[in-house]
């Protein structure tokens, strides 16, 4: 499995939401700051956008997508300067995930909330808070067809819709995350960014294959066919960190996960990610996590 299918495919467990907005005449809705990930798309009509960071409104047109990586409130609507209704009272009324608001139907807006994870929110920390991929394109059909596909699934459920809405929304997520790299990959740093530099991505792809490897500069630079100051500077410039930091943070990544699950001792964990002890284990984890290993499970569960 390729590095971003790893990161992306256990969101499938974890929490998540989707749900539609039918708008129509004057209207405005605030969205509230919340925990995750969140991704949307106006499948009809259009509307204004405002959030944190942006200078002015932003117009959104059917086909638009908004991936927001942090928690931010935004606020949509026909006119920003209407006192805008609270989207949790709205989704309180709403009928199988879709809440309608004002008169008529001129925008269907429809997103999804991803329960991201600290771990996972590390590594996405170096993308934009806010994200806009616009409609109309090549490589967005891909995107508008599984946006078609969810909002009907949301405004005619029928069984089976849980996990088809489930399916789509990944779909849609990753496409969008696809689209802007290629956009803006050359010009963006991070994790994700990385992944699409040939040479940086090899090495990463050579720690995730096998994370419990006792790597080390040298072999990774083998991976990637450079010499070691070359990985060392790109890796850096790209990812944000060492080689060998990805690699501690990686392992702890994946050490949270099965944290989370209960189905391991701690031992186990620590053996299985290439640690010769618990005490090893449980520094490299708190440096990362910023608490011991024992405490993350217990606030996990």
């Amino acid at each position: 499995m390729d590095p971003l299918s790893e990161v992306l495919a256990p969101l499938s467990s974890q929490n998540a939401f989707f749900g539609g907005l039918k708008a129509g005449g004057d209207w405005a809705v605030h969205f509230p700051a919340l925990q995750g990930g969140k991704f949307n798309a106006v499948v009809r009509g259009g509307c204004w956008l405002a959030a944190e960071g942006l200078a002015a409104p932003l117009r959104l047109e059917a086909g638009d997508c908004l991936l927001l990586t942090r928690s931010l409130p935004v606020t949509i609507g026909s006119d920003l300067s209407l006192p805008a209704l609270d989207a949790d009272a709205l989704y309180f009324q709403a009928k199988n995930g879709v809440a309608t608001c004002g008169e008529g139907e001129t925008c269907l807006f429809i997103g999804g909330r991803f329960a991201f994870g600290e771990e996972v929110e590390r590594l996405f920390g170096a993308l934009p808070a806010l994200m806009v991929i616009r409609g109309g394109t090549e490589e967005a059909a891909v995107l508008q067809w599984a946006l078609q596909r969810l909002a009907d699934e949301l405004l005619t459920p029928s069984p089976g819709s849980a996990l088809m809405t489930h399916h789509l929304g990944h779909i849609m997520l990753t496409q969008a995350l696809r689209i802007y790299l290629a956009e803006h990959g050359d010009g963006a740093s991070g994790w994700l960014s990385a992944l699409f530099e040939p040479r940086i991505g090899a090495a990463i792809q050579a720690i995730h294959a096998d994370p419990a490897r006792r790597w080390t500069l040298e072999a990774l630079a083998d991976v990637a066919s450079v010499s070691r100051s070359t990985l060392a500077l790109r890796f850096k410039q790209k990812a944000g960190m060492s080689p060998l930091e990805y690699v501690l943070r990686w392992r702890m990544l994946l050490a949270a996960r099965a944290l989370r699950s209960g189905a391991e001792s701690v031992s186990a964990i620590a053996q299985r990610l290439g640690y010769d002890s618990d005490s090893a284990f449980s520094h490299a984890f708190k440096r990362v996590m910023a608490r011991s290993p024992s405490d993350y499970r217990r606030a996990a569960e």
